[in-house]
C-alpha cells in the first residue's frame, strides 16, 4: 500500500446532527498521526447508544452539542498502517476495541481500565469536543485499538466482537457459571449474546426473557433452553436462577431479575437504566442476600471473544438479522429501532454494497 496521499479527501459517513437529524454525508478523512492507522471499514453494528443519539440527541448523560460520526462496533481491513510501526500491517483484517482509558482524579482499580474516569469511547458525546465514531468508509484510528482477526473468521461474524465482549464481561462478573441455572432478562442483541456466552461457559440451564417473539427466537437459536414472555411474572419468579443477567435496561426488568434469582444468587446489571433514582426491590435483594453487580463495557475480553468466534465455540450468527448498504443507512436505523422485528442490524460499508 502507499502512503496517506492515496487516501480520498472525503468519505461517506453516518453523522448525527441532533435529535431526529441523522445524515449519510461525506466527511473529511483526517491525516493519520504517527500512531494511527487507516482502516477501510467493512461492517458496522448499530448499537443502542447510536439509536439514542439519533432519536433523542443524547445517550444518558452524554448530550450532542455538535455533529458527530456514530459507530463503535466495526471491523475492516488496514489500508495504511501506523507510521511509527505500531499495530498491524496494511492488509490485515481487524476488529476494533473502541475505548481509550484516560486520566482522572477519581480512583479506580488499575486492572479495570473500563472504569477509568477519563475513559473515552468511539462515537461518544460524553465529552466535548465529542469523540467521533467509525461509521465511515475510511476510519483513522489509534493502532492500539486494532485487533487482528484469525484466518477463517469472516468479517461479518467478527462484526459482533465488540457487543459480544460486553456480554462476555457481564457473564464474567458472575464468576464460574458452569453447571448453574442462568436467567437472561431482555433478549435484544446484548441479551442474546449473553445467552451465547453462557452456553459456551457451560451453564446447565439458560432461560431467556423478552416481551417479543423475535428476540426469543434468536435466544433459542444461540443456546437458550427455555424462553418466557416478560409479562409472565409467576414463571420468571419460579426460575430460581443462580445467575441473572439483566440486559433490558428497565426497572421492570431489574424487578424481574431480583424475583427470578435464587436466594444467595447473583444479579449482573448490564442494561443501562435511565439516570436518576430508580425503583428497585432492595428489600427482597437484602432478605435473599443477592449480589447486585454492575457491568460496564469490557476490557481485554474482546481478545477472548475473537478467539472463540474463530474456533466456533461462540455461536453468534443468528443475532444478526439485517444487513443494509451504507446508502440505506437511514432505513437501517429505522429497522434497528424496532426491537420486536430485529436483532443486530449491520451496515455494509463496501462501495459495491447494494448494487
Amino acid at each position: 500500500m502507499g502512503g496517506v496521499a492515496e487516501l480520498p479527501a472525503m468519505a461517506a459517513a453516518v453523522v448525527a446532527h441532533a435529535a431526529g437529524d441523522l445524515r449519510i454525508e461525506d466527511v473529511p478523512v483526517p491525516a493519520p498521526a504517527p500512531d494511527e492507522a487507516v482502516v477501510e471499514v467493512a461492517f458496522g453494528g448499530i448499537c443502542g447508544s447510536d439509536l439514542h443519539y439519533w432519536l433523542h440527541g443524547a445517550a444518558g448523560e452524554s448530550v450532542l452539542k455538535a455533529p458527530m460520526i456514530l459507530g463503535h462496533e466495526i471491523v475492516g481491513t488496514v489500508l495504511v498502517a501506523a507510521g511509527d510501526g505500531s499495530g498491524p500491517a496494511a492488509g490485515t483484517r481487524v476488529a476494533v476495541h473502541p475505548a481509550t482509558p484516560g486520566p482522572g482524579s477519581a480512583p479506580y482499580p488499575q486492572d479495570r481500565p473500563n472504569l477509568s474516569p477519563g475513559c473515552t469511547y468511539l462515537g461518544s458525546a460524553a465529552r466535548f469536543p465529542h469523540t467521533d465514531g467509525a461509521f465511515s468508509r475510511y476510519a483513522v484510528l489509534p493502532a492500539r485499538m486494532l485487533r487482528p482477526l484469525p484466518a477463517g473468521l469472516d468479517l461479518r461474524t467478527a462484526a459482533l466482537a465488540e457487543p459480544a465482549a460486553v456480554a462476555w464481561h457481564a457473564v464474567s462478573r458472575a464468576g464460574d457459571v458452569a453447571g448453574k441455572t442462568a436467567l437472561v432478562i431482555g433478549s435484544g442483541p446484548i441479551g442474546a449474546l449473553a445467552v451465547a456466552v453462557l452456553k459456551r461457559a457451560g451453564a446447565r440451564r439458560i432461560v431467556a426473557v423478552d416481551m417479543h417473539e423475535r428476540p426469543l427466537e434468536i435466544a433459542r437459536a444461540v443456546g437458550a433452553d427455555e424462553v418466557l414472555k416478560g409479562d409472565d411474572a409467576e414463571a420468571i419468579a419460579a426460575v430460581g436462577a443462580d445467575v441473572v443477567i439483566e440486559s433490558s435496561g428497565s426497572h421492570h426488568g431489574l424487578a424481574s431479575a431480583v424475583k427470578g434469582a435464587v436466594r444467595g444468587g447473583k444479579v449482573v446489571m448490564v442494561g443501562l437504566l435511565p439516570s436518576g433514582p430508580q425503583p428497585v426491590l432492595i428489600s427482597l435483594a437484602i432478605t435473599r442476600e443477592l449480589e447486585l453487580l454492575g457491568s460496564f463495557r469490557f476490557n481485554d475480553e474482546i481478545d477472548d471473544v475473537i478467539n472463540a468466534l474463530a474456533d466456533g465455540s461462540l455461536l453468534v450468527d443468528p443475532v444478526v438479522t439485517h444487513t443494509f448498504p451504507l446508502g440505506s443507512g437511514l432505513e437501517a436505523f429505522e429497522v434497528a429501532r424496532n426491537a420486536a422485528a430485529s436483532g443486530k442490524v449491520l451496515l455494509d460499508f463496501s462501495p459495491d454494497a447494494g448494487e
